[in-house]
């Protein structure tokens, strides 16, 4: 079965786009079986690909984020994804407020997957400049998550 995830941060040009790229590469190096997108609270960017010093950050490191191109969360967003991940507080509390009545898909802090590093909040490198440190943020939320994916697969009961 594919677990499908979004990302989601302010404006969908650096954090989530990373968290995209990043988790996309850990989990199909461990041989998991995602459907991985971003999306961006604000559609102030949708369209465009993302900002150039993250694409140049993540490239450094072996991941590709120039095919991606930002786009706004929708409310459609709630049904078709099994789990979203956020950036910070805000986007979570976004996120809350665009939940369709009864919906119940998990809505969580990306770095509730990384508790080692201290912080539950992805800072805006847009505003920082800190591209390097969100880099390692998100490397060990995705490292994290994809841990917690495989156990999960492995106490799964297997179909006949």
């Amino acid at each position: 079965m594919t677990t499908r995830i979004l990302a989601v941060c302010l404006g969908n040009i650096c954090r989530s786009p990373t968290a995209e790229a990043v988790l996309r590469a850990i989990a199909t190096q461990a041989g998991l079986d995602l459907e991985l997108d971003s999306a961006g609270t604000g559609g102030w960017h949708a369209g465009e690909p993302p900002y150039g010093p993250a694409i140049r950050a993540g490239a450094a490191r072996g991941y590709d984020l120039a095919p991606l191109r930002a786009r706004q969360v929708t409310r459609a967003d709630f049904d078709r994804f099994d789990l979203i991940l956020v950036m910070d507080r805000a986007n979570l509390e976004d996120l809350e407020r665009l939940r369709p009545a009864g919906n119940a898909t998990p809505v969580r802090l990306f770095l509730s997957h990384a508790p080692e590093t201290g912080t539950d909040e992805v800072p805006d490198p847009y505003y920082t400049r800190r591209f390097d440190e969100v880099l390692d943020l998100v490397e060990a939320a995705a490292r994290g998550l994809v841990a917690q994916l495989q156990t999960e697969a492995a106490k799964a009961p297997k179909a006949l």
